[in-house]
């Protein structure tokens, strides 16, 4: 007679089937999201492009006017931009396979080398951006769904509104006249002074994201240095996405205390600190992750203004000025690159939240 096999053991194979099944699954999630980055990149680069060259080809738009009619022409033809758009579209094409973006009109530069020198500067920046947001936006956020429809949630509310509702140009120009002109406390531009880039030009392989830099030469004055030029412009750029997370951090907060296992919980005897910590938080995290991956990318937008008032010198204020001289060819290997950061952030946060929810995997 065969051996009946024993409830536990059923149920061992049961949950060792559900593990591959989940396993198989996630791989499988993760995968397919990775694959949707090629085309969204392609349909980007392809819009870039296309709109960059709506109004001429970008020698006529950057140096028209200050050229005579044969140098131009002659430049025209020397950069190929006399040639069918298609032709230069698959051209381009062939170049950022090979990681060539071109060469800028202004200052005739690789657009690589841009990229690479001014993007620790903008990465910096979004980084401690995003730090003062975290620090800011969560901790209010679920202090204010604690103390729902009282003083303290009604303040943090309107403090919120405060953040996201103003320009960011506007807050860094109001820091700058209140902690740079009026007390005189910190600096009102720039990534550091001109002895700290001096000590900057000792290093043999400087990394371009100054804190990092300072570490590396050891120097305790020039990282103060530079986290106080730092202070200002993260402040304006952060305050801004905690205004938001503030909002949706105290909405889903609050729509997780309502639910039935956290009533359930609190019927037990539960404290509401450990009901917020414990049993509210993990579900309220999915919106929330979600939604800071878009504000990581509204971050590299609101990173030209900052960057702008404050002359930090990073891939916005380059934008600006390359606009400013019609330069599409840099333009369009900075957009390129902020859309291909976009796509790879919004990744990682379809990635996590998976981790923390596994019915997003289906």
């Amino acid at each position: 007679m065969a051996d009946v096999p024993d409830g536990s053991a059923v149920r061992q194979k049961e949950e060792k089937g559900k593990r591959r099944r989940l396993s198989s699954g996630f791989f499988r999630f993760i995968i397919v999201r990775f694959l949707l980055i090629i085309p969204t990149i392609f349909i980007l680069v392809t819009l870039v492009f296309f709109v960059m060259r709506a109004t001429g080809d970008p020698i006529s738009a950057a140096l028209g006017g200050r050229l005579p009619p044969a140098e131009l022409r002659k430049r025209i033809h020397a950069a190929g931009y006399d040639r069918p758009l298609i032709v230069q579209y698959f051209d381009y094409l062939g170049g950022l396979l090979h990681g060539d973006l071109g060469r800028t009109l202004t200052d005739n530069q690789p657009v690589t080398s841009i990229l690479t020198h001014y993007g620790a500067a903008t990465f910096e920046l979004a980084f401690l951006a995003l730090i003062v947001a975290l620090l800011v936006g969560i901790p209010l956020g679920k202090l204010a769904a604690r103390h729902r429809d009282r003083v303290g949630d009604a303040a943090i509310r309107v403090f919120a509104i405060l953040c996201y509702a103003t320009p960011v140009f506007f807050l860094g120009l109001l820091f700058k006249l209140i902690f740079s002109v009026k007390f005189d406390i910190l600096p009102s531009s720039g990534r550091c002074s001109l002895a700290s880039e001096m000590q900057f030009d000792r290093l043999v392989s400087p990394t371009g994201f100054y804190i990092i830099d300072a570490l590396q030469l050891g120097d305790a004055g020039v990282l103060a240095d530079v986290l106080e030029h730092a202070i200002l412009p993260a402040l304006a750029l952060g305050l801004l996405t905690a205004g938001v997370f503030i909002r949706l951090v105290r909405t889903n907060v609050i729509s997780t205390f309502n639910s039935p296992y956290v009533e359930a919980a609190r019927s037990r005897g539960v404290s509401e600190s450990r009901l917020l910590s414990k049993h509210a938080w993990k579900p309220a995290l999915i919106p929330i992750i979600t939604v800071m991956g878009m504000q990581i990318a509204m971050m590299l937008a609101g990173a030209v203004l900052t960057e702008t008032t404050f002359e930090w010198k990073g891939l916005g204020f380059m934008l600006s000025t390359y606009l400013k001289s019609r330069d599409f060819v840099a333009v369009q290997g900075i957009v390129i690159l902020i859309a291909i950061i976009v796509s790879v952030v919004n990744f990682i946060v379809d990635v996590i939240s998976a981790l923390i929810d596994p019915r997003v995997r289906y």
